[in-house]
């Protein structure tokens, strides 16, 4: 049974930044764990897993910090946020990153990160006053329900479906993949699309979706790494009512421009948060030198060196973009594909130079994996951020086309009625025109 909803007053004044963070570190030291070496993450272990034990305990410890009033630290106080100003979470993120916060994985990063700033961009009140405070105590679970097997990086090309009946019920039917963390999940924010006579962009819609709804199926998919936080789902006429709309009807375009805008990083882009600075030169690399016995072979040193520098490159260009995006908010989501084409690009380069740096030491380990275990873990997950939430290639369309200006590609499908887009393409010939 769910504990009735009762967040704390506001921590601070607007003013009293001091006070409040020694409130805040007060708190902290009498209910969390410090962080120390042991809880390093290596990024290679697929024996972690969230189990209904784990998430329990993870959703007891958002709770706690949702009572106190320390979550949702800038959102609005009429859904269950403290409505303070970004220099209260700044407080907040220097004085918490000594403690074991809640962790829900990849799922908890979507659902406080990408779903909930979405929906609060375009849900209606009562929807928001309905979810948003579940999702800050967590109570609730969102991840997203979006890619498709025959509609990847062409979102618009969604096939999932959601018709209405006589009573006004919606059923949807269809698939979704990709869904990080979906198997501990409470809800998927689906996009289906409601009205196949419109061109592709204008006739989707999207809803909240239970992920243990009467036929709804979620199923794992096991990744090279091991992990298995990879979802796909089945919706086998799934019941869901208006009151589960996410944004106008047929209007969800504009919600997905949204959403990519967050799940790219467009929101920590935008917040103004300055990064820790960088006191030594590639640490991790420097390491799995260490490991390795390389510590003074010049070409490991030329290597780490490289990549110390790639970092700060990274570090400074991702400053510079913020205060774009802070400076120009209408194109903010359009440059926001800068930088996720940056992690796309960077992060296999690292990783590569990983490899050269650590060689046998980074393919094999003992224990509890170090240095090595941490580098195979990017060399595997190295191409991660060039696919997932839009391909390089389709960040170098957006930034060609929304910020550079340059012509648009052809494209033969986007005023036509969708379904009659799937019906020619059934018989179409290769020809144009």
């Amino acid at each position: 049974m769910t504990v009735p909803l009762t967040p704390g007053p506001p921590a601070a004044a607007p003013a009293d930044l001091d006070g409040y963070r020694a409130r805040l570190r007060a708190w902290l030291e009498s209910h969390l764990e410090p962080r120390t070496s042991k809880h390093a993450v290596s990024g290679l272990d697929p024996g972690r897993e969230f189990t209904p034990e784990t998430v329990t305990i993870q959703r007891r410890l958002q709770r706690s910090l949702f009572e106190a009033g320390y979550a949702g630290i800038t959102w609005p106080a009429e859904y269950g946020g403290q409505g303070l100003d970004s220099a209260h979470e700044r407080v907040f993120g220097e004085e918490a990153r000594r403690f074991l916060l809640p962790d829900f994985g990849l799922a908890g990063k979507t659902s406080l990160g990408v779903c909930a700033p979405t929906m609060l961009a375009h849900a209606s009140p009562e929807f928001l006053r309905r979810h948003i405070p579940a999702m800050l105590a967590g109570d609730e679970i969102f991840v997203e329900f979006f890619s498709e097997p025959e509609a990847g990086s062409d979102l618009a090309g969604v096939r999932t479906r959601a018709e209405r009946d006589s009573d006004g019920r919606w059923h949807l039917n269809g698939s979704k993949i990709w869904s990080s963390g979906a198997y501990y999940a409470d809800y998927g924010m689906c996009l289906a699309r409601t009205d196949w006579d419109a061109p592709k962009h204008r006739g989707l819609t999207w809803f909240a979706v239970p992920t243990r709804a009467r036929g709804v199926t979620v199923r794992r998919i096991r990744q090279i790494t091991g992990d298995a936080d990879f979802c796909e789902e089945f919706f086998d006429d799934v019941e869901l009512t208006d009151d589960d709309m996410i944004g106008p009807l047929n209007g969800g375009w504009a919600v997905t421009q949204t959403m990519l805008f967050y799940e790219r990083g467009g929101g920590a882009g935008t917040s103004g948060k300055p990064k820790k600075r960088r006191t030594a030169i590639a640490p991790d690399l420097a390491a799995l030198a260490a490991e390795a016995g390389r510590s003074g072979d010049p070409l490991a040193c030329d290597l780490i060196t490289r990549a110390h520098v790639d970092d700060l490159v990274r570090d400074a260009f991702g400053t510079r973009l913020g205060a774009l995006m802070r400076a120009s908010p209408a194109a903010a989501a359009s440059l926001a594909s800068y930088g996720k084409l940056a992690a796309g690009t960077f992060e296999p380069a690292r990783a590569a130079l990983a490899m050269r740096i650590g060689g046998d030491a980074a393919l094999t380990w003992t224990g509890d994996g170090g240095p090595g275990a941490s580098a195979a873990a990017g060399l595997l997950n190295g191409r991660f951020m060039a696919i997932a939430g839009g391909t390089n290639e389709m960040q170098r369309n957006t930034i060609s086309e929304r910020v550079l200006g340059l012509p648009r590609e052809p494209a033969f499908d986007t005023r036509k009625p969708f379904g009659d887009v799937l019906r020619g393409a059934r018989t179409w010939d290769g020809r144009v025109g």
